[in-house]
């Protein structure tokens, strides 16, 4: 078992940059630990864990959901409930880090928006066998307006401290990148799969996501505490 987990972290090499990116975030902890940002560690932790328990269900017999063979390899749910943790997390941060009454009011709308669109899918989609791709693009979509909301917020307040030296600009940044991104190319592994495979779009959706930790600690690492908000 341990040289099939060797092998697959080397085949799934994103995975290791959860795990480094969780160290970072926790020898830096003291710049965030009283920030809205404090549970970031859990959630990194949570990612990983995630990743590994999706890598035992669908490869060893004790960890399967399902008795059926046909989805004995099957760990969709597991990742459909991640997203729906993510996002939740994520608007919850900005959510409490907006000041403008109307932002976070406008926010509000957006999440109830996300939220019936997963409610939508579960019933529409089978959750346990396929992605919930169409409310996963809604909630892209929301958290980017999140993250938009929070920029326009920041860049009109006076400052003494450069925005590299806060950490939620390195957060919002790296979401940026993958979210603009991730909700379609998932779309088109289930819409278009010849397009998918043929222009190497998993690889793509790997070096986001590498891209978007390496951003979360560099955050951790060049962040100061008087600079965030």
């Amino acid at each position: 078992m341990v040289h099939e987990f060797l092998e697959f972290l080397k085949e799934q090499y994103f995975i290791p940059f959860y795990f480094v990116t969780w160290v970072i975030s926790a020898l830096n902890y003291r710049k965030y630990f009283d920030t809205v940002l404090k549970y970031f560690p859990v959630f990194i932790a949570y990612t990983f864990f995630t990743e590994v328990l999706g890598y035992f269900i669908k490869f060893h017999d004790g960890f399967q959901f399902f008795s059926d063979e046909r989805y004995s390899w099957d760990n969709v749910i597991i990742y459909n409930v991640y997203s729906i943790v993510s996002f939740s997390f994520f608007y919850y941060i900005y959510l409490n880090t907006l000041k403008n009454q109307k932002h976070k009011k406008w926010l509000k709308y957006g999440i109830l928006v996300s939220a019936i669109g997963y409610l939508v899918s579960i019933f529409v989609q089978d959750p346990f066998h396929i992605n919930l791709y169409y409310a996963d693009l809604i909630a892209s979509i929301v958290l980017l307006f999140a993250i938009g909301l929070y920029i326009k917020e920041k860049m009109g307040e006076p400052s003494d401290h450069p925005m590299k030296f806060n950490l939620l600009f390195w957060i919002s940044l790296g979401l940026v990148v993958f979210h603009i991104f991730f909700p379609f190319i998932f779309l088109l592994l289930y819409e278009a799969i010849d397009f998918y495979y043929k222009y190497h779009l998993h690889e793509l959706l790997i070096i986001l996501i590498m891209v978007m930790y390496c951003l979360f600690s560099i955050g951790f690492l060049m962040s100061k505490r008087k600079a965030f908000r």
